[in-house]
């Protein structure tokens, strides 16, 4: 048996529950992971409340690393001892727990477990973001919303290694400070001050190409009305409520602009898509350019404290839990 943190009703942090788990051998194509570092991130938090409905009881968590115990028939890539991470797959909220193999990624030396669980997530978002969804160039300037967070700490460092200004939002003067010392250049805080006028302001009345929004309802008018014409929104979560249905006439009058709500799913649907955007992820932190901390761990049996501070802002960086 294994201990894992579970949900038998979508609600608040107070559903997640710690159980007694079966987990058996690996079947044809699985792997069976020991966790020693697990990610808490946003999506974790909607699955539980029902915005993105899930069948029930349901293990909560998406991402994981830790040591292969066992391999399954058919799989050539891993054997028992690898150390591995992987990410989008639901129930990883326990100590131990099976998964496809085709979605599981070997660590390579030089990336920690705990590193791995507190970046791949959110760096691979990032990577998306910046390179698929919206491909940066040297010299632009983007607006980044809830820079300070996990996600937003990454982007800061990767923009500035690529030769892009970013201009930061977060919610007190803490969370700025720390957006800056990871690579932001303009700081807004936007519980005080309109940042609109003031990306306007920076840029020069022109506005920026693109907006990289995972705040939701309490941004969203605010991000359009920051945008150049032919300017793309890039609407990535939810962290405030999700966007209210929206006419379609508001992207003309203010400017003919662009609106997508990318997913990670689609962008690493492929082994090799998951593969070639987890070595680049490898690389740049490796590398120095980019550098991941852990600001916060909480043991497994604390899940529910983990959500009520990610809900509540009361986290920076990234978070994990120890089994």
């Amino acid at each position: 048996m294994a201990k894992a943190v579970r949900y038998h009703k979508q609600g608040g942090p107070e559903v997640l529950q710690t159980e007694d788990v079966a987990v058996g051998d690996p079947a044809q194509g699985q792997v069976r992971v020991r966790h020693t570092a697990i990610g808490v991130n946003f999506i974790d938090t909607y699955q539980r409340s029902g915005l993105y409905p899930m069948p029930l009881p349901a293990v909560a968590g998406n991402e994981g690393a830790g040591l292969v115990e066992a391999v399954g028939a058919g799989v050539t890539d891993f054997r028992a001892g690898d150390r591995v991470c992987y990410t989008g797959l639901p129930g990883s909220y326990c100590e131990t727990r099976l998964v496809p193999a085709e979605r599981t990624v070997k660590l390579p030396q030089g990336i920690s477990e705990e590193q791995a669980a507190s970046m791949l997530l959110k760096g691979l978002t990032v990577h998306y973001l910046i390179f698929s969804t919206y491909p940066v160039k040297k010299g632009e300037t983007v607006l980044w919303h809830a820079a300070a967070g996990g996600v937003g700490l990454i982007a800061c460092q990767w923009l500035k290694a690529l030769g892009v200004t970013v201009i930061a939002t977060a919610g007190s003067a803490e969370k700025l400070a720390l957006a800056k010392a990871h690579g932001a250049e303009h700081l807004i805080n936007y519980n005080t001050e309109n940042f609109v006028e003031k990306v306007k302001a920076i840029t020069g009345g022109k506005g920026v190409p693109v907006v990289y929004d995972s705040v939701g309802r309490s941004t969203w008018e605010g991000s359009l009305d920051c945008l150049r014409p032919r300017g793309l929104m890039v609407s990535f979560g939810n962290a405030s409520g999700p966007v209210p249905p929206v006419n379609l006439g508001i992207l003309s009058t203010k400017g003919s602009l662009y609106v997508t709500r990318p997913t990670l799913a689609t962008h690493i649907a492929s082994r090799a898509e998951l593969l070639e955007r987890s070595s680049a992820l490898f690389e740049v932190v490796k590398s120095g350019r980019v550098k991941i901390e852990t600001t916060a761990k909480y043991e497994l049996a604390d899940a529910a404290q983990a959500h009520r501070d990610l809900e509540s802002r009361k986290t920076t960086g990234s978070v994990i839990l120890v089994p």
